[in-house]
């Protein structure tokens, strides 16, 4: 059965066409789009494409922050049968954009203002990027347009040609290509994943397998939308479903865009949100600095609430079992007087968030259900358009710590490094088989050959399936720890839940067949001020904080009454005052952790930790580093 993308929209227009679908903010309000407006911007969009003379199957890149015209602009040009090339807004021009636009052949791209010059700079060096549409009132320069001037081109179109232009668009197939996303690259140089009309449709049909959504929904998207999650999960599912996307009001600046957060959310009251650990982590850190600041009592009282709410929820699984259902007058009085005002923060109507993008750590997981607003963890990859399995509301339905069940219909398998298959419990490399399986690589036949094979997707990720039909998710192949001896073990979860330890930030642990592991360490600079009193420290100061640090990490030991093997936490670390960042590389654009980069960067730091000098907790190195933060 023929099932594209331009199908999914069409049917959703003639089914809900009067209902609001976009919601962006004008002035001081939410301004509604409905799904039949939607579509005639979508019809003018895809018809100037075509009097520019962009034919089928060429690419088209867009590169702006969330808006309406983004979402516009992407069904726009698939009704012209183009290619969609997703880019990061924190993508720098001289490597990473002029590489995706050159790989892909980009002729045509959308741009905000704030992009704009960025393609500006390499402009010359695209010679087959022959149209430049921006999205903002700028002046515009030779190739360049605006956005209403291509609109208006597309009326013209329509007028003489309509019919030949909605053809072209019923013309596509199921395996058409849709868009063609790079990979941030945690390991090697970014690949373009081609995902097919259908790998979307279907992967949309899998996880609403999982997960339901009422039409009355709405959700403001909060990630960037080049993200395949978000496409997927933020508008394709919400089409699927007639129900609304809000977007982020676009500040000056990307800060500016950060702090409209907050306001935004109250503003539309969604009832979900897509959320990944970095932006988990913000989100609880300013819930706790607000409770901070109501003084000792309330801290006091919502960490009564936390602890109550926790030994009542378990794993979720097994909420209220046993004599934990005594706690539950207890957890519904907490509920009434404290986090549902914690709930309001976040407009009032949230169900649960909808996690992707990394581990997240069992932690948050507990803190955000203790409060009332589930963090539904899910498992997925660009390569599978993106989603696998997923935690949902539900009895039964979720387990702290798991990536949840899988999306259906779905083929699972758990492999050894023999390829063969593996029993329940048992841990390998997680390999999947579905229409949600991208075509392959960009211009990359080996290593698509590598990583589809008979229609099997190998992810590169070690996991296992539990006997409740739970998957567990332990992390990268290539990022693994490798002792001396040739054990292996993934650090990720490791790293996941140290982060939430107080004077810690970042952390990135290393061993490659070492005498013990070690860590980089980016400690929390309020943290460490904090604990220095705002005084010019001494060096004696500098090491108990130094030592603190260690402690944190120790707390995770499991001969400690911690969750990990002693011999994987790191026995030695390297304090560092410059943070994992995208600026440097450190990070991707989806705040993962470029681990080989991270080597790279403080190859000298990790070597000296081999050493009798470095493996001390107050070397000259960490005070420096100390130094440095505490100025």
């Amino acid at each position: 059965m023929k099932k594209t993308i331009i199908d999914l929209f069409e049917s959703s227009v003639a089914k809900y066409g009067d209902k609001t679908f976009l919601l962006e903010k004008h002035g001081d309000r939410f301004e509604p789009t409905t799904y039949a407006e939607t579509h005639a911007e979508v019809l003018r969009t895809g018809a100037g494409l075509a009097a520019l003379g962009i034919a089928p199957k060429q690419t088209v890149s867009i590169l702006a922050e969330g808006r309406n015209a983004w979402i516009v602009s992407e069904l726009g040009l698939l009704y012209a049968g183009a290619i969609s090339v997703p880019l990061s807004i924190k993508l720098e021009e001289e490597n990473d954009l002029l590489f995706r636009l050159t790989h892909a052949e980009v002729c045509a791209i959308f741009v905000s203002a704030n992009q704009l010059p960025k393609v500006r700079r390499i402009r010359e060096r695209l010679p087959q990027l022959k149209h430049v549409i921006v999205y903002d009132d700028v002046e515009t320069a030779d190739g360049e347009m605006t956005f209403e001037a291509l609109k208006l081109l597309g009326d013209g179109y329509l007028a003489e040609h309509r019919e030949e232009f909605l053809a072209a668009g019923r013309a596509i197939g199921n395996d058409d290509y849709a868009t063609i996303t790079y990979t941030s690259g945690t390991t090697a140089d970014p690949k373009g994943v081609v995902l097919t009309h259908r790998n979307y449709t279907a992967n949309v049909e899998q996880s609403l397998t999982r997960i339901d959504i009422p039409s009355y929904y709405r959700t403001l998207i909060i990630l960037p939308l080049d993200h395949c999650f978000a496409h997927v999960v933020g508008f394709y599912i919400m089409i699927a479903c007639g129900a609304t996307v809000a977007t982020v009001q676009v500040g000056r600046t990307p800060m500016e865009t950060l702090k409209n957060i907050p306001l935004n959310i109250r503003e539309v009251r969604p009832h979900f949100l897509l959320s990944v650990p970095a932006l988990a982590k913000n989100f609880r850190k300013s819930i706790e600095t607000s409770i901070r600041a109501k003084g000792p009592s309330a801290e006091r009282l919502f960490r009564l609430a936390l602890r109550t709410a926790y030994a009542y929820n378990l794993d979720g699984y097994r909420k209220g079992r046993g004599w934990r259902c005594l706690l539950r007058p207890a957890v519904a009085l907490f509920d009434r007087i404290l986090f549902s005002k914690v709930r309001e923060a976040f407009g009032g109507e949230l169900r649960f968030f909808v996690g992707g993008g990394a581990l997240l750590d069992s932690e948050l997981q507990r803190f955000f259900y203790a409060i009332g607003i589930p963090m539904f963890q899910g498992y997925g990859l660009s390569e599978a358009t993106p989603v696998i399995s997923t935690n949902a509301p539900g009895r039964h339905e979720h387990i702290f710590g798991s990536s949840g069940k899988l999306l259906r219909p779905l083929d699972l398998r758990i492999l050894d490094d023999e390829g063969r298959e593996l029993p329940e419990g048992e841990r390998g490399e997680i390999v999947i088989r579905g229409e949600n399986v991208m075509a392959g690589y960009w211009k990359n036949p080996t290593a698509s050959a590598e990583t589809v094979r008979d229609g099997w997707l190998y992810t590169g990720d070690m996991g296992y399936m539990s006997k409740e039909g739970f998957l567990y998710v332990l992390g990268r192949f290539k990022s693994l720890l490798i002792s001396a001896d040739g054990e292996k073990y993934s650090p990720e979860g490791m790293e996941e839940a140290i982060v939430t330890a107080p004077y810690i930030d970042q952390i990135m642990i290393y061993n490659n067949q070492s005498p013990y592991t070690v860590a980089i360490v980016v400690p929390n600079r309020d943290a460490v001020r904090r604990a220095l009193g705002g005084e010019t420290p001494s060096d004696e100061r500098l090491s108990v904080v130094a030592a603190a640090i260690m402690a944190d990490i120790d707390t995770f030991r499991s001969s400690h009454g911690g969750a990990f093997p002693d011999r994987w936490l790191p026995g030695a670390i390297a304090i560092v005052d410059e943070p994992f960042t995208e600026q440097n590389g450190l990070v991707n654009s989806t705040m993962k952790v470029v681990r080989s980069k991270v080597e790279e960067h403080f190859r000298e730091r990790l070597d000296a930790l081999f050493t009798p000098e470095g493996k001390c907790i107050d070397s000259a190195a960490n005070i420096a580093s100390l130094k440095k933060i505490a100025e």
